[in-house]
């Protein structure tokens, strides 16, 4: 039988930290990592045969589950009349029209690789559109690892407290202008300031990798007037609420119209697929028809294009799967936070849709500030406990859980079960 710890030993002399992707090494919640040999709908499986319930999705993209039929038998179809091309084909004009037939604010967009690039690129835009060089940010978000948005960034950097990353020069740092999330007062100071010395304003409308942080009413509103008072484009990073929160990503919640919007994870189905798009004066001025230049030898890649028509084209049949989700997630956070309760720990859980995060605070989490006031070596234990009785959690405080499509009342039933069995041993006094 093959065996996860003697598969990360051998991963850890080829591999830096035996992955591909720092959060998932375990280092925050003091576990290393357990290898997957499959998933199937609500569930994945490691490779020593283990079945969990699955809570982490790949970390957003499986809103319809593992190994969902249609899309494995689109990728199929797609591998077999050939994985890449290096040319146009119908179908990514197909996912664009999709796309933009939810997204209004997106009558034209890019295919792109992951969110990393779609980020990278639409600050590029941004740049070469209003020929300014510094962006603004806020604390606790991350728009992937190009080196002008690893300052002050949420997700791994946020589980490892670091505050920008070795490698980074510190002329494009200084060209990052830094604000605290869900704080319009610092946004119109900052503005005030440097305004016209900054090409986009870049956000995660839900902030969802220092945990799930939601924005708070008058952010939303400062962040649909203050920006194009001073000429700065609004970026919406929606690489994880597009098509997440509902069909309108967290734009057509909060009734924003950004510049530009990033997307990606869902749009995928799965595979590497990202999208950066919005207003057609702007996407005109990408190469080629304009002078800002982007290009991917695997942009538009047919089968991850197939994979996320496949799944897009099933929410758009199916839209109760939106309404079930959110009913799903709200029973499975109600049950938790009793669970936990029942421990006497103090918490706090947010949710919005099939996006939910667990908080070991008392108090209200709001930024990334409020969000490191948790407990995270509590987090750890509860991490480790929920794997150990079936149930698969991010190994990290500071990043989202999902339900998807495959999850039913019983699912939600079951993993709740199993933790409570779980939690019978788990500490009633503070961990020392």
């Amino acid at each position: 039988m093959l065996d996860s710890s003697a598969l990360y030993k051998e991963a850890l002399k080829l591999i830096p930290g035996g992955v591909n992707s720092p959060v998932r090494a375990g280092q925050a919640v003091g576990a290393e990592p357990k290898f997957v040999a499959r998933g199937q709908g609500a569930y994945i499986f490691d490779v020593e045969g283990q079945k969990y319930v699955d809570f982490v999705g790949s970390w957003g993209p499986l809103i319809l589950g593992h190994a969902y039929s249609p899309v494995v038998e689109a990728i199929a179809e797609a591998a077999r009349l050939g994985s890449s091309f290096g040319a146009p084909t119908e179908a990514e004009t197909k996912l664009a029209t999709l796309i933009h037939s939810h997204l209004p604010n997106v009558p034209m967009l890019r295919l792109v690789n992951s969110g990393t690039e779609a980020a990278m690129s639409a600050i590029r835009l941004a740049r070469g559109a209003t020929s300014r060089d510094k962006i603004l940010k806020f604390t606790g978000c991350y728009h992937g690892h190009a080196d002008s948005l690893l300052v002050a960034a949420g997700s791994g950097l946020a589980t490892f407290s670091l505050p920008s990353s070795l490698g980074t020069p510190k002329s494009l740092a200084e060209l990052t202008i830094t604000c605290p999330y869900n704080d319009p007062e610092s946004l119109k100071e900052l503005l005030a300031k440097a305004g016209d010395q900054i090409a986009a304003v870049i956000v995660e409308l839900v902030a969802g990798n220092m945990g799930l942080v939601l924005p708070k009413p008058e952010f939303i509103e400062a962040l649909k007037t203050l920006p194009q008072k001073y000429g700065a484009l609004l970026i919406a990073d929606e690489v994880i609420t597009g098509f997440r929160v509902g069909f309108g990503g967290a734009q057509g919640l909060y009734s924003l119209k950004p510049d530009l919007t990033i997307l990606g994870k869902i749009i995928g189905g799965g595979l590497p697929l990202a999208a950066f798009g919005g207003r057609r004066d702007l996407m005109e001025q990408l190469a080629p028809l304009g002078g800002v230049y982007q290009a991917g030898t695997l942009s538009g890649n047919p089968v991850a294009v197939a994979a996320g028509l496949a799944t897009l084209e099933t929410l758009t049949a199916n839209p109760q799967i939106y309404i079930d989700l959110t009913a799903l997630t709200e029973k499975w956070t109600t049950g938790l936070s009793s669970l936990i309760e029942a421990k006497g720990w103090p918490h706090t859980i947010t949710r919005l849709g099939s996006m939910n995060t667990l908080f070991f605070s008392p108090d209200p989490v709001y930024d990334l500030a409020s969000a490191q006031k948790s407990d995270t070596r509590l987090y750890g234990a509860y991490f480790r406990t929920a794997r150990a009785s079936g149930v698969w959690l991010p190994p990290s405080q500071f990043e989202t859980t999902f339900l998807s499509a495959a999850f039913t009342e019983a699912t939600v039933n079951e993993a709740l079960a199993r933790l409570e069995i779980g939690l019978k041993n788990f500490p009633s006094p503070p961990i020392n």
